[in-house]
This record gives C-alpha cells, sequence and structure tokens, in this order.
C-alpha cells in the first residue's frame, strides 16, 4: 500500500475505522476464536476446549463481539437443554487470509524482533 493510499484511508474518517477493527482483532483471544471456527460450526464447549487458556467469561465476551460486528453467527437450537452453535459468517471468513497472512509475517520476522529488543534493552538499561 502506498503511503498516500494509507495516509488518505487513516484521514477519511479520522482513523475510527481502522482502530475500530484493530482493536476488535487485536484482542486476545479474536484471532483465536476466529482460527478455531474457520471451516467449522462449534458448540460454545467444543469452541471453549479448543482455545487454550479462554475462560468462559472471555469466550462468551468474545463471541458477543463477534456477533455484534457480524464476524460470527450464533444459532439456538429448541432442545432441552438448549444447544447453540457459533460459527463465522461470510465477512468473518473473509477475516482468515489476512489474519493468516498476519500471523505468517509474526512468525517470519519474530527473530528479528527479537534480536531489534535485545539490542535495544542494552542500550537503555
Amino acid at each position: 500500500m502506498s503511503k498516500y493510499r494509507s495516509s488518505c484511508l487513516i484521514r477519511g474518517d479520522g482513523g475510527r475505522a481502522i482502530r475500530g477493527v484493530l482493536d476488535r482483532v487485536g484482542d486476545r483471544w479474536t484471532l483465536l476464536v476466529v482460527a478455531t471456527l474457520d471451516g467449522e460450526r462449534l458448540r460454545f464447549t467444543e469452541l471453549q476446549q479448543r482455545v487454550p487458556g479462554i475462560s468462559q467469561r472471555m469466550l462468551t465476551r468474545t463471541v458477543r463481539h463477534l456477533e455484534r460486528d457480524g464476524l460470527v453467527s450464533r444459532t439456538v437450537f429448541p432442545e432441552v437443554p438448549p444447544r447453540v452453535e457459533y460459527e463465522l459468517t461470510a465477512m468473518g471468513r473473509t477475516l482468515i487470509g489476512p489474519a493468516v497472512a498476519l500471523a505468517e509475517w509474526a512468525v517470519d520476522h519474530n527473530p528479528g524482533i527479537a534480536l531489534s529488543r535485545a539490542d535495544y534493552d542494552a542500550e537503555h538499561h
């Protein structure tokens, strides 16, 4: 993306759209939940078991936010006890490509970032 284009995107609405999306996808659990739902419809307990370390409260909060943003759909089945399943929406599935690209970038550049951090810390401590 050119510097001009990125500058226009940010100025268009003061960066609110970008900040709002980055706040959502940049939180601790969103991308893990989205990646876990990639290609699958899961019950809440299955989703919780597959996302290591997430509490029931945080999973509830995360899927609610994702549902509100239109990235995840929630289906309640009229059974006893009620069965609730979550899956990515069409818009949610479009997040997989950028999320994978970001994850690959992080893995590829982690050694350089770690080295830069060590150099910086050595100079500033």
